[in-house]
C-alpha cells in the first residue's frame, strides 16, 4: 500500500512524502526539495508516529529523525563511544540523569534503552518537540524511566528539576548563542552533583578545516564573521540567502572547543576516553563513529591524517567534539 502525506508548511519547494507498507513496516520516501538529508528509510514506527514526527519536522528532516533512535549508528554509537567509553555503563545504575536539549527525544529513548536502571529527565524548550517525546518513549516502552519537562525559557532551567549525576549534551552546544553558552553551561554546572559528569558530543569542532555542520564549506571556520557570513550564503546549498548571522549561529556554524567549554566551567576534569584496556583521544571517538556507518578508504585515510597532524603539533583535531568533564569540587 502506498500512501502520499501531504508537506505540514506551505512552503512551494517544500519535498512531499510517500509510505509504503512493506512486510510489517513502513518504507517511507521524500522526493523533491533541494537540501534532504535522508530522502529514505524503513521504519517499524506505526504511522501516526511517522505522521506525529512530520507534523514537527516537516518533510525535509522527516527520515533524519526517525532513523536518531533506529539507526544504531545514529545515536546509539554516539553514546557508545562518547559516554561509555568514558563510564562503565554499570556506573549508571540508580543514577540521575540529565539529557538538556532533549530535542524530539531520540537521545533520551536511546539513553533509557541502553541504561535500563537509571532515571533520566528531558529538558527541551519546544512543546511541540516535547509531545513528540513522550510519544516516542512511550512507543519504545520507557515512559516510566524518561521524564520530559518543558522549559518555558530558553536561557533558564525549569525550576524543581532536583540535581543531577550526570549531564549529556547531545548536538545541543553548537546551537547556544555566544552568552547563552555560558549562562547556560554554569546553570547546568550548578545542578551537577560532585564527581559527577557533563557529556557533550555531536557537537563540530570549531576549528576543524572543513565546517562539517551547517554549511560543508571548507576553511570557513578561520574567517572572520562577516567574511563567513557572506560565503556561507553565497556558496552553500543548504544556508537560504536571506539568512543572518544570528541565524547561522543557532543552526551550529561555529560549533566549540574542549577549552571554551572547560573555562566556563571553572572547576571541571577533563577526562580521557579508554576502551579495550588503552586509551584513546578524540580522533579515536571520531574514528569508532563514522566505523559504525562502514568502512571506507577515505575514513581510514583522514584518521591517518589526523593522527599524524597530532605526532607533530600534539593536537588531537577531529570533526566533532566528544568530551567528558568531572565536576571535582562541592556545590556552594
Amino acid at each position: 500500500m502506498r500512501k502520499k502525506i501531504s508537506p505540514c508548511r506551505t512552503a512551494m519547494a517544500e519535498p512531499s512524502v510517500h509510505i509504503e507498507e512493506r512486510n510489517g513496516k513502513r518504507r517511507v520516501l521524500v522526493s523533491g526539495g533541494t537540501f534532504v538529508p535522508r530522502r529514505e528509510w524503513e521504519t517499524a514506527y506505526p504511522i501516526e508516529l511517522v505522521e506525529h514526527v512530520l507534523r514537527v519536522t516537516g518533510p525535509v528532516w522527516l527520515n533524519d529523525e526517525i532513523a536518531r533512535d533506529e539507526n544504531p549508528s545514529a545515536s546509539r554509537s554516539f553514546i557508545r563511544w562518547n559516554v561509555l567509553s568514558y563510564v562503565d555503563s554499570r556506573d549508571f545504575a540508580g543514577r540521575r540523569l540529565l539529557d538538556f536539549g532533549s530535542g524530539c527525544g531520540a537521545s533520551s529513548v536511546v539513553l533509557a534503552r541502553m541504561l535500563p536502571k537509571t532515571e533520566i529527565v528531558g529538558v527541551e524548550v519546544r512543546s511541540d518537540a516535547v509531545t513528540l517525546a513522550r510519544h516516542r518513549a512511550e512507543y519504545y516502552g520507557v515512559g516510566d524511566r524518561v521524564r520530559f519537562v518543558l522549559s518555558r525559557d530558553a536561557n533558564n532551567l525549569p525550576a524543581g528539576i532536583g540535581d543531577f549525576d550526570h549531564v549529556v549534551l547531545s548536538g545541543v552546544y553548537e546551537h547556544l548563542l555566544p552568552i547563552q553558552r555560558r549562562r547556560l553551561l554554569s546553570l547546568i554546572w550548578s545542578k551537577l552533583n560532585a564527581g559527577g559528569i557533563l557529556f557533550i558530543f555531536e557537537t563540530p569542532h570549531r576549528w576543524f578545516p572543513i565546517e562539517s555542520h551547517t554549511t560543508l564549506l571548507p576553511f570557513i571556520n578561520y574567517l572572520p564573521d562577516r567574511a563567513a557570513h557572506y560565503c556561507s550564503r553565497r556558496f552553500s546549498r543548504r544556508v537560504r540567502s536571506d539568512s543572518s548571522w544570528p541565524d547561522l549561529l543557532r543552526a551550529g556554524i561555529r560549533g566549540g572547543t574542549a577549552r571554551e567549554i572547560v573555562s566556563i566551567l571553572g572547576d571541571g576534569e577533563l577526562l580521557t576516553p579508554s576502551w579495550d584496556g588503552a586509551t584513546r583521544d578524540q580522533i579515536d571517538l571520531w574514528y569508532q563513529h563514522v566505523r559504525d556507518k562502514g568502512t571506507s578508504l577515505p575514513k581510514d585515510v583522514a584518521m591517518r591524517c589526523l593522527k599524524a597532524l597530532k605526532a607533530v603539533t600534539g593536537i588531537a583535531l577531529s570533526p566533532y567534539l566528544g568530551i567528558a568533564v568531572r565536576r571535582r569540587c562541592s556545590k556552594k
